[in-house]
């Protein structure tokens, strides 16, 4: 493996190498609004600080979401958008379709006009992310499971007609969506065109999932990444004491290289489908200290940049 933080030069327009940014998410921020968050500013003058390009939108309202607004602040960091996340719960009925489309429609819009072209849309969990409490059964009957991939084609064929914006669908811990026979159904029930994966390396390890083996078995479904880590014997500990993932998500997802899986491999495999999807580092951490963040985000990068020479900032 080299060590470098820039590839070599790919035959056109292109560099070669997967797109490496960050997220929100890893400095702790998980509302648009919270007195605990770090500050939009601050978030984003650490993100230049640690040397990252590409950020994703985070809770929609935590960033300014005038596109003019966000660009300017972007433009005085050499940062740019790779995408935005939604919400979703098309298992429950034809009547979520209004609230998804109310968030997809803003959220794509400015992902648009910022130059961006992909959705992460999570599933509803089970459980509530707040109180632990369980909201419904933890796995879906078939009637469900169709509704599911009815009301995903649906917003991924939508998003793609009216924003040129592309759905990547988020398995999550805590969600009926988050094991490898989940993740295969899903596939099997939704159309290629409209839906994808935004690949979750520690989400799917949380229940186990080899993320090299999934992505070898459907490269074509693979549209984008977020880069985690988890503890395993802390995740053992977690499923064996049936803890909420909002109560463990802080310890759980570790930073790197502390944790599985190994990214280099899943760098390699993901590189030789496309050289250009992005790989979002997505370290889970509600409630840190607002210090944090900066020193786990630089080091996570370099130990991204070496691992494999197929990354590269912008």
């Amino acid at each position: 493996m080299t060590t470098t933080e820039h590839a070599p030069a790919a035959v056109g327009a292109h560099t070669e190498g997967l797109r490496i940014g960050t997220a929100p998410d890893s400095w702790g921020v998980w509302f648009p609004e919270h007195p605990r968050q770090t500050p939009w500013e601050r978030f984003l003058d650490e993100v230049a600080d640690a040397g990252y390009t590409y950020i994703e939108l985070g809770p929609y309202g935590y960033l300014p979401t005038d596109p003019a607004q966000l660009s300017d602040e972007l433009a005085k960091r050499n940062l740019k958008l790779s995408g935005g996340t939604i919400f979703t719960g098309f298992h429950k009925g034809d009547d979520q379709w209004d609230r998804a489309w109310g968030q997809a429609s803003n959220i794509a819009k400015l992902v648009r006009d910022m130059g961006a072209e992909h959705i992460v849309v999570i599933p509803d969990l089970w459980r509530s992310d707040l109180t632990g409490e369980a909201l419904e059964p933890r796995t879906l009957e078939g009637e469900q499971w169709d509704r599911l991939a009815v009301g995903h084609d649906r917003l991924g064929k939508a998003l793609l007609e009216e924003f040129g914006v592309h759905q990547q669908f988020h398995s999550h811990a805590d969600s009926h969506v988050g094991t490898r026979r989940e993740v295969q159904r899903i596939l099997e029930l939704t159309d290629p065109r409209y839906f994808n994966l935004c690949l979750d390396t520690g989400h799917y390890a949380y229940y186990g999932g080899d993320n090299v083996a999934l992505i070898e078995a459907h490269p074509d479904r693979i549209g984008y990444l977020h880069l985690k880590q988890v503890d395993q014997e802390l995740l053992f500990e977690a499923l064996k004491n049936d803890t909420p993932f909002a109560d463990c998500a802080a310890e759980v997802m570790v930073e790197p290289p502390s944790g599985v899986p190994d990214f280099a491999p899943i760098i390699d495999a993901v590189s030789k489908i496309d050289s250009d999807i992005f790989a979002i580092v997505e370290q889970d951490m509600p409630g840190c200290d607002v210090d944090a963040p900066l020193g786990i985000a630089t080091r996570t990068r370099k130990h991204i940049f070496s691992c494999h020479h197929m990354t590269r900032n912008g």
